[in-house]
């Protein structure tokens, strides 16, 4: 695993102490840099499932302007912590330690914004599916803002009855056993 771009590229990111986490694999995050592509310099970015933070340290290596990282884990914390160090963007991150779910009920709350964040849960839980339906119901975006959701296909099910309010599905790719869906926060209505 490691930084594909930008300021820290070719860095070596440490692995998850446990196989709690999935880390996405580097050919699936250049495809997903690849389609983000000039939403990232200047962006704020939310990695709501943190991990060892290997999406949110590419945004920063890329140019985003913050990322903020919530992972419940203590030593994958903790390895988030060292490779936001290693790549030299800690300056620009804030790791959160806590709950995903109660995160965006603070935020929410706070009145926080972001222009992309990303949702890669672990599977199989429907987790995915609920912060999804948890930002719709108050979004962390403003209109045209993005949520990236990364889910193993089998799950594409959880996603098809969902009725969003503020969320459009606008793009989907499947890279082998990776799905990623872009969700765009839709324009007010007026």
């Amino acid at each position: 695993m490691r930084v594909v771009a930008g300021s820290a590229k070719g860095r070596q990111l440490k692995s998850p102490p446990s196989n709690k986490t999935r880390p996405i694999i580097d050919r699936v995050k250049t495809a997903l840099f690849d389609v983000l592509g000039d939403r990232i310099p200047g962006a704020t970015v939310l990695d709501l499932f943190g991990g060892v933070g290997s999406v949110g340290i590419e945004a920063l290596s890329r140019g985003a302007r913050h990322a903020t990282f919530i992972e419940l884990d203590a030593a994958t914390a903790d390895v988030l912590r060292e490779n936001l160090r290693a790549t030299r963007t800690a300056d620009h991150a804030e790791v959160v330690r806590g709950d995903a779910f109660a995160y965006l009920t603070s935020a929410a709350n706070q009145h926080r914004h972001f222009d992309i964040i990303y949702v890669a849960p672990p599977q199989y839980h429907g987790l995915a599916a609920k912060a999804l339906l948890q930002l719709d119901a108050a979004p962390l975006t403003k209109p045209g803002g993005l949520v990236v959701i990364q889910i193993d296909p089998h799950e594409r099910i959880d996603f098809a009855p969902l009725a969003l309010r503020h969320f459009t599905l606008a793009d989907e790719r499947k890279y082998g056993s990776t799905l990623l869906l872009f969700y765009e926060h839709r324009p007010e209505d007026h």
